[in-house]
Formats: structure tokens, C-alpha cells, sequence
């Protein structure tokens, strides 16, 4: 459901960015952006964004490795992206990747290879992959992975999960 602040919630749920990223992706998919007010839909992105440059799912929400891979996705699609601090931001989602080379979705987590994928696909969004150490990213990956069965686990020695 679009709301009068420019942000989207489910019929069930909280207001999100989540929401807001999967509307207008979808709406670019239909060539129906001009459906609704971009500008008050930008404009709820853009209260969703922190001083270190990252985004939280709503405003005053800490920065999440998922909300900042859905608003950086947003203002993409939108023409936004050069509203955000990229380097601010770049120097944020690298600060993610620790010693193991894998990433977490915020400071203090363990990495996650879910999580490296946001961060990663949010660092490529904004043109800063090259900042990070993606050889020692690609380990921890592969050290996630069971090469007897298949699929990835969350991180090394872990159970596979099917998401």
C-alpha cells in the first residue's frame, strides 16, 4: 500500500524500504514509474538515510547491509543514486568485511554469506567493488559451500540452508 508520505507497507506489516524498492522495481519492470509521486517516494528513501551513509528501513533505523542494497537499489531505478555519499557509504559497507574475508550486515555481526551478497551488490550499485578483498571474499564464500551435497551454509561449518 503506496501512503501519503511517499513510503509502502504491506497490508499486514510495518512501513519498510524493503516495500519501497520492490514497488518501484516492479513498477519499472511495468513502465508505470510515472504511477505514482516520485518525488514524496524519494523523498521517504532519502529520510531513511544515516550519517555514517547508510540506510535503515525507516527513518532513525540503524544502517542494514539489506536496507542499503534495497534504497541504493531504489534511487538507481529512480535516477537518485547521486544523492548518496557514495565514498560515505562505500567506506561503510567495506567496513563489513572482517578477518574471515566474509561480510556481516552490521558492525558487531558475524559474516554471513547472505549479507555478503547485499553488501556486495550495494558496493557494485555505487561503483566502489573494487574496495574490498574480494580473493579473501571468494574463500569464505567457497569455504561455505558443501561440496558433497551442494548449497551453501550461512558460514563455514554450518548446516546448508535452501535460502
Amino acid at each position: 500500500l503506496l501512503l501519503m508520505s511517499g513510503s509502502w507497507k504491506s497490508p499486514h506489516w510495518e512501513i519498510d524500504t524493503r516495500f519501497s524498492f520492490c514497488a518501484v522495481a516492479t513498477l519499472a519492470l511495468l513502465g508505470k514509474l510515472d504511477a505514482i509521486d516520485m518525488d514524496k517516494a524519494v523523498e521517504f528513501v532519502l529520510s531513511c538515510m544515516n550519517f555514517d551513509g547508510g540506510f535503515g528501513c525507516r527513518p532513525g533505523s540503524e544502517s542494514h547491509a539489506g536496507q542499503i542494497y534495497c534504497c541504493t537499489g531504489f534511487l538507481s531505478i529512480t535516477g537518485q543514486l547521486h544523492q548518496v555519499n557514495a565514498d560515505l557509504l562505500g567506506w561503510w559497507l567495506c567496513e563489513r568485511q572482517l578477518p574471515s574475508g566474509g561480510l556481516n550486515g552490521r558492525p558487531e555481526k558475524l559474516p554471513d554469506v547472505c549479507y555478503s551478497w547485499w553488501v556486495l551488490a550495494s558496493l557494485k550499485i555505487i561503483g566502489r567493488i573494487h574496495w574490498i578483498d574480494k580473493s579473501k571474499l571468494r574463500s569464505f564464500i567457497l569455504a561455505c559451500q558443501d561440496e558433497e551435497t551442494g548449497g551453501f551454509a550461512d558460514r563455514p561449518g554450518d548446516m546448508v540452508s535452501s535460502y
